[in-house]
């Protein structure tokens, strides 16, 4: 690392003598000017650190690295104090993509010191960068986890004639079984959270709070969509949409078991599709799965690949990689216990226990 590069945190207001500084109090319209000419994610937007702290009640720290006043490098991070995981510093926690966004190497690296610096200082048991691509090879990493990245054709029906038969039978029969999809906003939350608040209940899994899904949308109401599948009228499947430049991803999506043999899922996404093709996107991104369980096989039957996670960890104190998956086996018999509870009671308690699960 070139010697020029310092990782003090100073204020919007010093001065860049030399060298790159890291500052925790960058111009916000700067910042969204530099991740949006770079390609970042979407969550690298600056408003999302108001969605972490006022939908979670997170500490967040945003830092920049400056050249000569000039953005080169940013990194969103938020301080989780977990009385289930201990502390740790997260970019970004409960969602797909994070970490480092830099135009070179120095300045990713001055980040990378700076955040290493401030877990080290509070007392955090790791740091963890969820990058799209291996950015430092001496740190300890996961690839747990993939994206599932589906091609989209310039017309629906293009894409119709692209789709597996199998596929295009289920939508078919989710049709015929006279189920409905539409598309909206805020207006639909109501129903988007009484399928997913069931849905994870039912998997053994607390659920986010509502106002995790309203900050989302109230934030980013062009960029943020709610899908839902009724029949006779009641939300039996829903999903909300994230829109990136030609990306639309789908990171929260539920639907209720015991319509299965509808096949609701197949209508819902196909729906998914077809709102992105009319939006002109090119991708569509289901997401993250565990590789060969029962959602990769779902996502990968309409064409998806998959595209490894990358992420990264600092550890102060040398622990071992930390693991917070619900497929860890000392969380079973919690699993299990939670899936028995009444679904107002796990809907109540779910968001103070999860707010600690990133």
């Amino acid at each position: 690392m070139p010697t020029e590069v310092m990782t003090r945190v100073h204020t919007r207001d010093s001065a860049a003598r030399s060298g790159i500084i890291v500052s925790a109090a960058p111009s916000i319209e700067a910042w969204n000017r530099f991740v949006a000419a770079q390609g970042a994610s979407g969550y690298h937007a600056w408003e999302w650190r108001g969605v972490f702290e006022r939908a979670f009640g997170h500490d967040t720290i945003y830092l920049a690295a400056l050249r000569d006043g000039q953005i080169e490098g940013v990194l969103p991070l938020v301080l989780i104090d977990s009385w289930l995981f201990g502390r740790g510093l997260f970019s970004l926690p409960f969602l797909n993509y994070g970490g480092v966004v830099a135009e070179g190497e120095a300045a990713a690296r001055a980040l990378l010191a700076e955040a290493s610096r401030l877990a080290k200082d509070r007392g955090c048991r790791s740091l963890e960068l969820r990058h799209t691509t291996q950015q430092f090879a001496e740190l300890p990493g996961r690839q747990h986890k993939v994206a599932m990245l589906l091609p989209l054709a310039d017309e629906s029906t293009q894409m119709w004639n692209a789709l597996d038969r199998k596929v295009r039978n289920q939508i078919r029969k989710a049709q015929k079984s006279e189920l409905s999809a539409e598309c909206g906003g805020i207006e639909l939350l109501d129903d988007f959270y009484g399928v997913f608040a069931r849905n994870m209940r039912d998997l053994g899994t607390p659920v986010y709070g509502r106002r995790l899904f309203a900050e989302v949308l109230t934030t980013f109401p062009n960029r943020a969509r709610i899908h839902v599948v009724r029949r006779a009228g009641a939300a039996i499947a829903a999903g909300i949409t994230y829109r990136t430049r030609s990306t639309l991803e789908v990171p929260w999506a539920s639907s209720l078991r015991e319509h299965n043999s509808l096949c609701p899922n197949h209508l819902l996404y196909w729906s998914i599709i077809e709102h992105a093709i009319g939006e002109r996107c090119t991708t569509l991104d289901f997401g993250r799965s565990t590789p060969d369980e029962g959602t990769f096989k779902f996502k990968e039957q309409w064409g998806a690949t998959p595209r490894p996670y990358h992420w990264e960890y600092y550890l102060p104190s040398g622990r071992p990689l930390p693991n917070t998956s619900p497929s860890n086996p000392k969380f079973n018999l919690a699993i299990a216990g939670w899936k028995k509870l009444p679904l107002g009671l796990a809907t109540w308690l779910g968001p103070s226990i999860v707010r600690c699960i990133p």
